[in-house]
């Protein structure tokens, strides 16, 4: 049984979808950023924390790798070509996709607003062009490495859905497509209904 310390409504829900893909136990501790109990657990304060036999581990990408590799799915071998891009995939989507979302978000709602600037057109500017970039890494698909559904597909997804939802920018038809294909699998489904269950016991 895995513990997340975090909320459904962040990128907790990349480590619940990912346990729900490898068919995993999993509890939720709801705790928002930066509170007191996020900071004992992660330096940072950010959501989410992983808890493995009371131990953290911290960041939502560094939580999937973690469990795709400590469980061999959603993931090819360390070491192999395969593995390699699969890293690539996911250190653009880190990159150009989130950098874009994460900097809008900041400068939206999460710095104080003497510290915030306009930035959010350049960043819709960078949301678009990576868009095109990942069009062409996607090629036929269905997935980013092909046939095969990784935590690269689950990290992509759910950040081509952070700006369609959080920014109304809009996604091309290609990505659109491949997005509702990820979001439609019945692993997240069930994901958000346990996420969604846990807010309700906790409201």
């Amino acid at each position: 049984m895995y513990t997340i310390v975090g909320n459904p409504r962040n990128r907790s829900l990349r480590v619940m979808w990912a346990l729900e893909e490898m068919g995993q136990d999993w509890s939720m501790e709801l705790v928002g950023p930066q509170t007191e109990r996020m900071l004992a657990v992660n330096a940072t304060g950010k959501a989410p924390v992983l808890l493995v036999d009371g131990e953290p581990v911290a960041d939502s990408v560094a939580i999937v790798t973690f469990l795709a590799d400590r469980h061999g799915a959603l993931t090819f071998p360390a070491g192999t070509l395969e593995r390699a891009r699969q890293d690539a995939a996911v250190q653009f989507c880190v990159d150009e996709l989130e950098g874009a979302c994460w900097t809008a978000a900041k400068n939206e709602f999460i710095h104080p607003e003497d510290k915030r600037s306009p930035v959010k057109p350049t960043c819709a500017y960078e949301f678009e062009l990576a868009q095109k970039r990942l069009e062409r890494m996607l090629g036929k698909g269905p997935w980013v490495m092909g046939e095969t559904f990784t935590i690269a597909d689950i990290l992509i997804a759910h950040t081509l859905s952070w700006g369609e939802r959080m920014f109304q920018w809009p996604l091309t038809e290609k990505l659109a497509a491949y997005k509702d294909r990820a979001m439609s699998r019945p692993a997240l489904g069930a994901a958000m209904a346990k996420g969604k269950a846990a807010m309700e016991a906790a409201a």
